[in-house]
């Protein structure tokens, strides 16, 4: 039947079965159903639907995080505590202040724009809300330590290496703010273009440097609540990288005039540059090895994580074969229980539905 009528006391309703089977199969990664109502059903990419489910089981609020044994690390005159150890914490806290802002910008006034479906707004909705709260642990990183965040500023502005690696998406997202017409081939390239850049090569790459050498610095048991905030972080980022890279294999598989053998040479080679660009960051953070920690290791680590981000989306890897030189940081990432500083009790951090939800995969 196309129709259905309900009678509830004098009243009928007519319900029709074939325009709901129609608002369903309008909906579009891009050029969808265009409506002012923001109805989620019926659901069309469930996918959209559990990564927000995930998200909002894995909240958290920085100021639940401890930073009194940080602040005495930070203070330390004994020499456990090297400069090398406060550059990378400087480092960090100077290049995610900006770029955590970079990428919830991009999401709200690019990608939550131009895609159609109202389950992709509403996962990318929770998407920005948590870069804002990274944003916001930075702070509490800040005001803890008390560190000038003047200075913190102009690591953004200043050092070259910071400057370069967020020019590059910087000057991607500008491009987009303006009437794009999605029916033509070269502007559903340019957003496809977005979603890689944003989600494989920023988030799924160049940040994982800095992860990796605050998390390197935890487990010597230095900063330990900067280091829970990071884990936090990367759990965060894990569901991120896995929503952005949905988002571009559906619009590939909707619109295969975007895939062509030249755009994914052009994706290939941004990532070369996303890698090379991290790879000079990197020498920055750490211009020497110290305790636990080698430049070397972590540009390696780099190549790994960027072939794996390649392959995800279906492109080949820049290095076939490469190994995990940090296998370690997997096993930073089982977050199931936490204790509560407050109550002295272990409780539940994630909710039962959430747990597992980082793969291997995304480290």
């Amino acid at each position: 039947m196309e129709t259905t009528t309900v009678k509830i006391g004098t009243k009928e309703f007519t319900l029709d079965k074939r325009k709901a089977e129609e608002a369903f199969s309008a909906k579009k990664i891009i050029n969808g159903r265009d409506t002012m109502f923001f109805n989620i059903l019926p659901l069309k990419y469930q996918w959209a639907y559990e990564h927000y489910k995930n998200m909002k089981a894995n909240h958290w609020e920085p100021e639940d995080i401890p930073m009194q044994k940080d602040v005495e690390q930070w203070r330390d005159t004994t020499g456990a505590i090297t400069d090398i150890d406060r550059w990378i914490i400087k480092m960090a806290i100077g290049y995610f202040s900006a770029a955590e802002g970079i990428v919830g910008d991009n999401i709200l006034h690019v990608t939550r724009e131009l895609v159609t479906a109202p389950e992709l707004k509403l996962v990318l909705g929770r998407h920005a809300h948590e870069e804002n709260i990274h944003a916001d642990s930075l702070v509490y990183m800040i005001s803890s330590l008390g560190l000038n965040p003047h200075e913190c500023e102009a690591m953004f502005e200043d050092v070259p290496t910071i400057k370069a690696k967020n020019s590059l998406v910087v000057n991607n997202s500008r491009s987009l703010r303006r009437d794009v017409d999605l029916t033509q081939t070269a502007n559903k390239q340019a957003l496809a273009k977005n979603m890689f850049l944003f989600g494989q090569c920023m988030e799924g790459t160049q940040f994982y440097g800095l992860f990796g050498m605050v998390l390197s610095l935890y487990r010597q048991n230095k900063f330990p609540g900067i280091g829970q905030m990071f884990r936090y972080t990367l759990r965060d980022e894990s569901n991120h990288i896995s929503v952005f890279k949905n988002l571009l294999l559906d619009l590939v598989e909707e619109n295969p005039d975007v895939w062509t053998e030249e755009f994914r040479q052009e994706m290939t080679e941004l990532m070369m540059e996303a890698v090379r660009l991290e790879k000079a960051f990197i020498e920055d953070c750490l211009p020497v090895n110290a305790l636990g920690l080698s430049a070397e290791e972590f540009t390696q680590y780099i190549d790994y994580i960027a072939d794996r981000r390649l392959e995800s989306v279906g492109l080949a890897p820049l290095n076939p074969g490469i190994k995990n030189p940090l296998p370690w940081l997997a096993e930073m990432m089982d977050i199931q229980k936490e204790q509560n500083f407050f109550e002295g009790r272990v409780t539940e951090y994630q909710k039962s539905s959430a747990l597992g939800i980082v793969d291997d995969d995304e480290l």
